[in-house]
């Protein structure tokens, strides 16, 4: 089984995704780590979106060889990936399916306002769930690319709504 954690930012898919971990036992792959640990340091002043997609794509890639050797050894996998575009999602589900795994879609809704006021709190207090500071513009950014997931991907999906 492969628990796709969904949500945009600030939804709390991180906190959730370790409360799962612990309940089932699985690896928690996180994007957010790859990305921070692999190239933090290299991002350009004026970090571009190109320049974060491309590895983004790099990591999500890798995340999935990851998670499928997992699963071959019978140990679900939780990708907290952020997943927040519907292709991102019929991607990774796809990849899942064709290695014969059942797929479940975790979507936490939380409006704008709650998900702002929570990266604030996260960026002042740099506690446990703290990867990089999150300005209002990424915010911003990130609220144009988000597209919550269907009422109709989420039964394809096994999708569970999660109001936070």
């Amino acid at each position: 089984m492969m628990h796709l954690i969904c949500g945009s930012t600030g939804a709390g898919k991180t906190t959730y995704a370790n409360e799962l971990r612990q309940q089932l036992g699985a690896l928690h792959l996180s994007i957010d780590d790859w990305m921070v640990t692999l190239f933090a340091a290299d991002m350009p002043p004026q970090g571009s979106w190109p320049w974060i997609e491309e590895r983004l794509l790099r990591c999500e890639r890798q995340i999935l060889v990851t998670a499928l050797q997992a699963a071959r050894m019978t140990v679900p996998s939780i990708l907290d990936l952020g997943l927040q575009r519907v292709d991102q999602r019929r991607r990774v589900a796809e990849r899942a399916a064709a290695a014969g795994l059942r797929v479940q879609l975790h979507f936490l809704d939380v409006d704008a306002d709650e998900r702002w006021r929570r990266v604030e709190q996260r960026n002042e207090q740099q506690g446990d769930t703290f990867r990089l500071k999150v300005t209002r513009p990424m915010f911003d950014f990130i609220e144009t690319i988000w597209q919550p997931p269907t009422d109709d991907e989420m039964s394809v999906l096994d999708g569970v709504r999660i109001a936070a």
